[in-house]
């Protein structure tokens, strides 16, 4: 049995306020305000999910949380894959209860998020420890026409986890990767 199916595409930007200034020039609909968003991702000691590809996420804000499973990307220049998520009402509880079941903290990155609506697209604006990112989410259509509405095309898209871009980003620095991307406090 699969779940529904997500669609999307990052987009790097040099800064918030140049991803802001794009992303209003779309005429987008704030959805959610900027906060804080903390992502765990789980897996067993043997790396059965990341073997599969595959991955167990709790993510914590400050008033709520949410479970999530990806499944493994299919080919293509955009991210396509299984994803059932919902929302929890005690993300600690939950992180608690995974461990009993075997389910360790693989890694962990955090992320300012703010998220906008466009016809048959959401459009959030990601700063991360290792950038700035626009994520389109939606039909293959309305991503490719909100891309081009920012003036991106396909060489442009990404279909990296952020777990991908900070071992990236670390290996390009002569640093070796750990399991956080956080903000320095």
């Amino acid at each position: 049995m699969s779940g529904p199916i997500e669609r999307e595409i990052k987009l790097r930007f040099e800064s918030a306020e140049q991803a802001r200034s794009a992303v209003g020039g779309l005429g987008a609909t704030l959805r959610t305000p900027r906060r804080l968003q903390s992502d765990v991702i789980l897996d067993t000691v043997s790396g059965e999910l990341r073997t599969a590809r595959s991955a167990l996420r709790v993510r914590l804000e400050a008033s709520q949380a949410f479970l999530t499973f990806k499944g493994p990307p299919q080919p293509g220049v955009m991210k396509v894959r299984e994803e059932i998520e919902t929302l929890v009402g005690d993300g600690p509880a939950v992180l608690r209860l995974l461990d009993r079941l075997g389910y360790r903290v693989a890694f962990v990155y955090e992320k300012y998020r703010e998220e906008y609506e466009v016809p048959d697209a959401l459009v959030t604006i990601d700063e991360t420890p290792v950038g700035v990112f626009v994520e389109i989410e939606g039909t293959e259509a309305s991503i490719t026409a909100t891309a081009g509405r920012l003036g991106r095309g396909p060489a442009d898209y990404m279909a990296d986890s952020y777990r991908t871009l900070y071992v990236r980003d670390c290996l390009q620095r002569g640093q070796e990767p750990g399991d956080r991307m956080v903000f320095l406090r």
